[in-house]
């Protein structure tokens, strides 16, 4: 355990008149007011810790609001200037495609991928190629040709992702996210966004504080929601504005990438990785030593009490988001934030131990969480319960 303690996390002693008052130390003596220490019950030894800020970065730093108007329009692929560079693809290869989306995606990302099969043909088809995009990219930082990344070669993956909008894909899993470019307004700047996240994994292994941990989950996730909107669509009744929609989408992305921070602790460490905020580490009284050690303490379980909640903050915001898409898919929207949030009780259930165990959400539950998520997608959320 380290030896390092921020004042909101030492311990408190009870006064006469039972008011809680917290130690202070100076040149390692330790001086407090007059307490009547004889007389304190034993629980008032008990470390009180700090409440954790939710906050991270206003979202106007992202400057996505011209990402939300270009990717509002109306979509007419007849009608693009540049229709005439889509590729013409065989019916047989596309099929094969995005078959190959289909099985990665059902192989890598079993939760996102039982929410998938709730949509329709052509938005399941969409999502697979986002979601095999997004992997490949993840995996030039974290794959097994990872020790040969560079930024050279970040440069020449941002290329061929412009390669991929402009008509030109490079292999078959690029050519499905072409297809999906021409049937959908989907605009390059989250996906570039997303390639800005690996090149802060190049350079980072650590984050002091939860600014700098939220705006790495902005580009590497949050990106994901932004992505994800116009295959979704969002309901012509919709209740509140579209940056709003886009706002909840972002916040989802958060949500589900802190809670796979959360329950990989314990593999990132083995790379070398601790993607916890290291001031709030401090508050609890841990550091790295803690996380390498991979002893779960009561001070790692209150810490990851804080993060749970933190997280389960995120998805709260995303929910009005989820009651204002097209109807046909509020209800996959549902069961996948659904089902991420019961990585984070597999967590608790494992009694805060993602050290040494990975959170495991059993296909009984799964299916279980989706009459519940069907419901929940059945009642648009009201202009008077709108929180955005």
């Amino acid at each position: 355990m380290c030896s390092t303690f921020s004042v909101a996390a030492k311990p408190c002693i009870r006064e006469g008149s039972g008011k809680l008052v917290c130690q202070k130390y100076y040149s390692n003596k330790i001086t407090s007011t007059r307490a009547e220490v004889s007389i304190a019950p034993k629980q008032s030894s008990r470390l009180v810790f700090p409440e954790l800020s939710k906050q991270g970065v206003p979202l106007t730093y992202f400057n996505i609001q011209e990402t939300v108007k270009r990717q509002s329009l109306i979509h007419n692929p007849l009608m693009r200037e540049d229709v005439c560079r889509k590729p013409r693809f065989h019916p047989s290869f596309l099929e094969q495609a995005y078959e190959r989306c289909r099985k990665i995606c059902a192989e890598y990302a079993k939760t996102f991928y039982l929410g998938t099969l709730l949509m329709t043909e052509e938005r399941q088809k969409a999502i697979w190629a986002i979601y095999v995009w997004c992997r490949r990219t993840d995996e030039l930082v974290d794959g097994p040709n990872a020790v040969h990344m560079s930024y050279e070669v970040l440069e020449r993956w941002e290329e061929r992702l412009h390669d991929i909008f402009d008509g030109r894909p490079y292999d078959m899993l690029d050519a499905a996210l072409t297809d999906t470019v021409f049937n959908f307004p989907l605009d390059i700047k989250p996906f570039r966004d997303m390639i800005e996240g690996m090149r802060m994994d190049i350079k980072k292994s650590r984050y002091e504080n939860f600014k700098e941990l939220y705006l790495y989950c902005y580009y590497v996730a949050g990106t994901v929601g932004l992505m994800s909107v116009p295959v979704m669509g969002i309901s012509p009744q919709s209740l509140i504005p579209t940056q709003s929609v886009y706002d909840a989408a972002l916040y989802l992305g958060i949500g589900n990438q802190l809670t796979n921070i959360l329950r990989d602790v314990g593999e990132d460490a083995i790379r070398g990785r601790v993607y916890l905020p290291q001031d709030e580490l401090q508050q609890f009284g841990l550091c790295d030593k803690d996380v390498f050690s991979r002893k779960v303490s009561d001070r790692w379980r209150e810490f990851m009490r804080e993060q749970i909640t933190r997280a389960r903050f995120y998805f709260d915001l995303a929910e009005e988001g989820a009651s204002q898409l097209d109807k046909d898919s509020r209800w996959p929207v549902w069961s996948a934030m659904m089902l991420y949030r019961k990585i984070l009780d597999a967590i608790e259930d494992n009694d805060y131990d993602n050290l040494t165990k990975r959170a495991y959400v059993p296909r009984s539950k799964k299916l279980l969480t989706l009459p519940s998520a069907y419901s929940r997608s059945l009642s648009p959320a009201s202009a008077s319960t709108a929180r955005f």
